[in-house]
């Protein structure tokens, strides 16, 4: 019998750790805010909700967090040396007990500084089995996305045509749409679109977005499953 010697143990094909929520999850929010950020990160910071808080030594969910920002994977068997591995990149960190309101027990603000002095945060829950719920991106609230899909984060001016302009461009790239959500601040305004698709989204339809008028920003979120 294989000896146990931490809570870091492999149990199982597509986690290491006690707890699919506390670490699996964890690393899979870690890796989804790096994805988000797509620059070197420089430092971040945790800022750790209800269970997280008060757990988060005891199931390893600090190491997992910052094992998903240096782009490992909730199965990667570094994950227990991800304080090491900051360290030699030269990473802060620093994780934050902290009161984040109404939301899931197991959630989490991440804010990352990358390198060209830029802040990302997000805001995301681990809500079982290793899977996750993004709640915020970069103060837009209502994001609602799990990353088992390739994702699109838009935000556009509420003009007449841009919803039918963005889907008909990517039907021209053949890729399907599986879930959309359309939200705005006020009529006229800034408005957010969350695109889900079946397909992987490539540089040329997510440059081909990105020049239609009135968009205003494109965040490409690749697929991040709990075994990735």
């Amino acid at each position: 019998m294989k000896k146990v010697n931490s809570v870091f143990d492999v149990l199982g094909p597509i986690m290491i750790g006690p707890s699919s929520s506390h670490t699996a999850g964890a690393a899979r929010l870690g890796k989804i805010a790096w994805s988000i950020a797509q620059e070197d990160v420089m430092s971040v910071k945790f800022y750790l909700h209800g269970s997280f808080a008060k757990t988060y030594k005891g199931h390893g969910s600090d190491k997992a967090l910052l094992a998903g920002i240096l782009g490992m994977s909730p199965f990667d068997e570094n994950l227990k040396n991800s304080f090491e591995i900051a360290k030699q990149k030269k990473i802060s960190y620093e994780f934050i007990p902290k009161d984040l309101g109404p939301v899931h027990a197991n959630t989490v603000k991440i804010d990352i500084l990358d390198s060209h002095q830029k802040l990302t945060t997000i805001t995301g829950s681990s809500i079982g089995g290793g899977s996750v719920l993004i709640n915020e991106i970069n103060g837009y609230e209502e994001v609602d996305i799990t990353c088992d899909y390739s994702t699109l984060v838009i935000r556009h001016f509420d003009r007449k045509g841009i919803i039918g302009n963005i889907t008909s461009c990517l039907n021209t790239h053949n890729i399907n749409i599986a879930r959309m959500k359309v939200t705005r601040q006020s009529k006229g305004e800034i408005a957010q679109m969350i695109i889900e698709a079946d397909d992987f989204i490539g540089e040329a339809a997510l440059d081909a977005i990105e020049k239609i008028e009135n968009v205003i920003l494109v965040i490409k979120i690749n697929p991040i499953k709990s075994g990735d």
